[in-house]
């Protein structure tokens, strides 16, 4: 168990949006105690404060969104990664546009973004929920299955009718130093007469070879190459780590996916907090997540509850 954490300064970056294509910037925040990650729209006369939650997730294709307070951002997953791999649990995150930039297609820009901001231990506990029973979800052959174990893990498989991928299996032990060095490189990817027919349908307008790995027939396009042999897993666990963030707290117990995705994260998320039998709190010291009204300021107004069935 640990306290809190937070940013010690305020860090920027930019980019383009790897579906909408536009110009987008986010900032990354301090924020006190038991605020979470909350995405902050300040275009509007007045700011609107959006928590990632899993009850603010709204359908859309090929990434995770979230909505609420007359305001959305999409493909957030890589950015949440960071976030939860990095174990930073309290942040304001302002954007300029719909959808955080992709930078590389990887969490890794966002750790350095990270890392020279620094981080600081706050003077409270952080709350875990631990898994005490299993729960699982499927999806013809998809599936994705947390069960009890003593500390936090993942084991993801993927299976692809390709020779560069076939089948991957990599299990992950949550740790920041294991998710620096071995997740948060990972890409996303994607075929190349899939990539195309997406531009056909208007999507991945910002999608090129500098930020996702694009697979021909035999081989993939970019010139630079694989970041791991089984990049392609890896970054799977990157999106489930970022979509896990839904979740509100970190969690303790081992999921086991295969074939997964986006949906079957995101709904397991959900089957977890309306089955609160299966789960316990760690070191809870407060059920509600609190947002300032003003980010510099010191008094404080409850804002969302963490749902629990």
């Amino acid at each position: 168990m640990r306290n809190q954490q937070t940013l010690a300064s305020t860090v920027t970056c930019s980019g383009v949006g790897l579906h909408s294509g536009q110009s987008a910037s986010i900032t990354l925040r301090p924020a006190p105690p038991d605020t979470g990650i909350v995405f902050v729209n300040r275009s509007a006369d007045v700011d609107a404060y959006l928590p990632v939650s899993i009850e603010h997730k709204i359908p859309t294709e090929l990434c995770t969104a979230i909505k609420g307070n007359g305001f959305q951002v999409q493909t957030i997953e890589h950015l949440l990664a960071a976030l939860s791999g990095m174990d930073i649990d309290n942040a304001f995150i302002e954007v300029t546009a719909t959808e955080v930039p992709v930078m590389d297609g990887s969490a890794a820009p966002f750790v350095r973004l990270i890392q020279s901001a620094g981080i600081v231990s706050q003077e409270r506990k952080q709350s875990f929920l631990k898994i005490m029973a299993p729960i699982e979800i499927t999806d013809g052959s998809k599936r994705v299955r947390i069960e009890p174990s003593p500390t936090p893990r993942i084991t993801y498989s993927i299976h692809y009718d390709h020779p560069l991928i076939k089948t991957q299996t990599y299990d992950y032990d949550c740790s920041v130093g294991t998710f620096e060095n071995e997740i948060a490189e990972a890409r996303t990817f994607g075929f190349l007469q899939e990539v195309q027919a997406l531009w056909a349908r208007g999507l991945g307008k910002g999608g090129t070879l500098d930020n996702t790995v694009v697979l021909s027939g035999d081989g993939i396009v970019n010139q630079s190459g694989l970041r791991f042999d089984d990049e392609f897993v890896r970054h799977k666990i990157l999106d489930l780590i970022g979509d896990f963030s839904l979740l509100g707290m970190p969690f303790i117990g081992h999921i086991v996916a295969d074939r997964s995705g986006h949906a079957l994260h995101t709904r397991l998320v959900q089957q977890i907090l309306s089955q609160p039998d299966k789960w316990v709190l760690l070191n809870a010291e407060s059920s509600e997540v609190t947002v300032h009204s003003n980010p510099y300021s010191t008094s404080r107004q409850p804002a969302v509850a963490l749902q629990a069935s």
